[in-house]
């Protein structure tokens, strides 16, 4: 194996070797990622490399002066300063890190397969119209785009339903003593298309062969009927009936090509009861649920709503950091987040609206304000998270009457508890999950 080999192996290894992703979303340093750029550690070995002695040890070759006499043991070489052999405590610094550096289209495709996921989004806005193939029927066209097979068939049809065994009626006449008129309606009652005229016709022209049976169970008994399909297989196909209403043109399917628009809403509780562990929960299940929308959709858009007993937009950089001494109230994010959500029409935009906190909220504000503002806002998802590291608090039942009034079987309404990071990547499985359930 050549050196390039090694290399590329060396990489293969590096690849294999990064973090498992679940346990990246859960522990790992989410920090060093960018929105369209996700690092992921990889645990690397030191390339081989020739190591050249800097200092004048001799030439190629030569000893040191003092070569051994034949015969006489070589001794173990003598330790040299900083060869690792002194004593003194192991080391504790970390081995060297590099890193895996996945797109969100990759990092979605990714987490679908590690949680079982199955997303398909839908586009809305319609960003171009192409001809499809020539699938649809109209009643006019260029000659061109005639369907002559349609036609052909229709014609077949009509001449199969129209077609009758000529023969046979002809012997019906020449009983003794029968009528026009009882020939034709026995044809009728044989369901046979056949029309007065002709039977008249017939009837004149076998008048010389008049009594040739006695009478119409005779005909019966001794000649046997053909039926049209046997006349076409014996005699083929001579001529079509066809008609003007059977003409049909072919004209293109019309096909909209549309464009997958998202709109992400993150609202974060900043009270003073949101300490850190709590923040830290937040942007740990934020964090993964934002590139992966990314890497579901061409288009995703974010914003980003703090709030305490009132709400303000923020940038991304500041979200997960903020913390005031306010009290709650969570509608207030959810008023903001409806003017907000103006400028992406529902009719053009996926929405998403994800928000998450302790579950502490200002009294009756839940059920007064909030959810009758969630059943207003028309989005693909609502989801709240609930971050309480250290169980839940007395006051602490926003989620609970989310989850009261909406049920746990809501089709576009998610609730997740995460009281550490190994519930991360339960809770994000639960939002996605029930999207991806939900019938758009």
């Amino acid at each position: 194996m050549g050196l390039k080999d090694d290399l590329d192996r060396f990489h293969e290894v590096g690849e294999a070797r990064r973090e498992d992703l679940a346990e990246f979303i859960q522990y790992g340093d989410l920090g060093r990622s960018r929105p369209g750029e996700i690092k992921i550690p990889v645990k690397i070995v030191s390339l081989p490399e020739f190591a050249y002695d800097q200092r004048d040890q001799g030439g190629v070759g030569q000893g040191d002066g003092e070569t051994p006499d034949v015969g006489q043991p070589v001794g173990p070489p003598q330790p040299q300063p900083g060869d690792g052999d002194e004593d003194g405590e192991p080391g504790e610094e970390g081995g060297e890190h590099e890193y895996y550096e996945m797109d969100p289209e990759e990092f979605a495709q990714e987490l679908d397969e590690e949680l079982g996921l199955d997303l398909d989004p839908k586009g809305k806005k319609v960003i171009e119209e192409k001809e499809g193939p020539y699938t649809d029927l109209t009643r006019s066209g260029p000659d061109s785009t005639l369907d002559f097979e349609r036609m052909f068939k229709e014609g077949l049809k009509r001449k199969l339903a129209m077609d009758f065994d000529e023969e046979f009626l002809r012997e019906l006449c020449k009983v003794e003593g029968i009528s026009a008129r009882e020939v034709f309606e026995w044809a009728r009652g044989e369901n046979l298309p056949v029309s007065m005229a002709w039977v008249e016709e017939a009837h004149r022209e076998t008048a010389d062969d008049r009594g040739e049976w006695s009478s119409i169970g005779e005909v019966e008994a001794n000649v046997e009927r053909e039926s049209v399909q046997q006349k076409i297989r014996r005699e083929g196909i001579k001529h079509v009936p066809f008609r003007r209403e059977d003409e049909r043109y072919r004209y293109p399917e019309i096909i909209e090509e549309k464009e997958k628009n998202v709109v992400v809403v993150n609202i974060r509780d900043v009270s003073g009861s949101m300490r850190e562990k709590k923040r830290e929960l937040v942007e740990r299940t934020f964090t993964p649920l934002d590139w992966y929308l990314t890497g579901k959709y061409d288009n995703a858009e974010f914003v980003y709503i703090a709030h305490d007993a009132d709400a303000w937009e923020v940038e991304r950089e500041e979200f997960f950091g903020i913390r005031s001494g306010g009290g709650t109230k969570i509608s207030s994010a959810y008023e903001l987040a409806n003017e907000l959500l103006e400028e992406y029409p529902w009719s053009d935009w996926n929405r998403y609206v994800f928000a998450a906190g302790d579950s502490e909220n200002s009294s009756n504000d839940t059920s007064e304000r909030v959810i009758p503002l969630m059943e207003d806002i028309d989005a693909n998802l609502h989801a709240y998270v609930e971050t309480q590291p250290s169980g839940n608090a007395i006051n602490a039942t926003h989620a609970e009457e989310l989850e009261k009034h909406f049920g746990r079987d809501a089709d576009d309404v998610a609730v997740a508890y995460v009281n550490g990071e190994e519930d991360v990547t339960d809770a994000i499985y639960e939002i996605l999950s029930t999207e991806g359930d939900a019938d758009e």
